[in-house]
């Protein structure tokens, strides 16, 4: 038997996908690894930005200079407070130790801004501006001053990044008196209409008695003129009777 050899066939190379798509100047698909990694990174992502919208961003001049002891402290931040239970604050020290003034509320409810420190502090919110006005500051008193600003109700409870904060300097001022606020001065110029009303009529009762009394005294003049005119009699007079004057018959006229 005679053996048949077959010829030997040479097998084509199947033409790699990755050198069709590099002469094809076109990119590779993104492999499952690559879908995992951004996967991930996307993931880390999320929560920072959930974090940044949980937090309010507030906005506060670097530095006021005072000259008359009384400033005002601007805070601008970013978030909507209507329909929400807020709380307004202000801190004095690079650690805010000390709370300066505060106002929680909401906008349906008239806001009091008060001060537990000794501070003197009144205030104003607007529309993502909540202003503290402070006076007779001392020179003492020259700090750094941030504001905080609070979501308390509805949840999640939010707050604000520290902010740079404001430097107060206050100025040293003798001859500038106390600044009086509108609450301040209201006993003040009560008692002042108090006591005008008791002077003007103190002064009215004076004026009064005083008239009488001139009055009194002008008619005693009077009467003393008129007694000092009246004629009187020294004793009994007698009557003298003119020689050519005929006498009278009395008798006669009786018959």
């Amino acid at each position: 038997m005679t053996e048949t050899r077959r010829p030997w066939r040479v097998r084509p190379q199947p033409t790699s996908h990755l050198g069709l798509l590099q002469e094809e100047g076109l990119q590779l698909r993104p492999t499952i690894s690559t879908m995992i990694l951004r996967l991930l990174l996307a993931l880390n992502f999320f929560p920072s930005i959930q974090v940044a919208e949980n937090k309010i961003l507030v906005k506060q001049s670097p530095m006021l200079v005072v000259y008359n002891n009384a400033v005002n402290l601007s805070c601008k931040y970013t978030f909507n407070l209507f329909s929400k239970e807020f709380r307004a604050s202000l801190y004095k020290g690079a650690d805010s130790a000390v709370e300066v003034c505060v106002v929680n509320g909401n906008y349906s409810h008239q806001l009091q801004f008060r001060s537990k420190t000794g501070f003197h502090c009144d205030g104003k919110l607007g529309n993502e501006t909540v202003t503290f006005y402070l006076w007779n500051l001392f020179v003492n008193q020259t700090d750094i001053y941030f504001c905080k600003i609070e979501v308390m109700y509805p949840p999640p409870y939010i707050d604000n990044e520290k902010s740079n904060g404001t430097i107060i300097h206050v100025k040293e001022n003798h001859h500038c008196p106390a600044h009086r606020t509108p609450e301040s001065s209201k006993p003040f110029w009560a008692l002042v209409v108090v006591v005008g009303v008791l002077a003007l009529y103190s002064l009215l009762v004076t004026v009064a008695l005083f008239t009488y009394w001139m009055k009194s005294k002008r008619n005693r003049v009077l009467q003393s003129d008129y007694l000092n005119m009246t004629p009187r009699r020294l004793g009994p007079t007698r009557r003298h009777y003119h020689p050519y004057a005929p006498s009278r018959d009395f008798a006669a006229y009786r018959s």
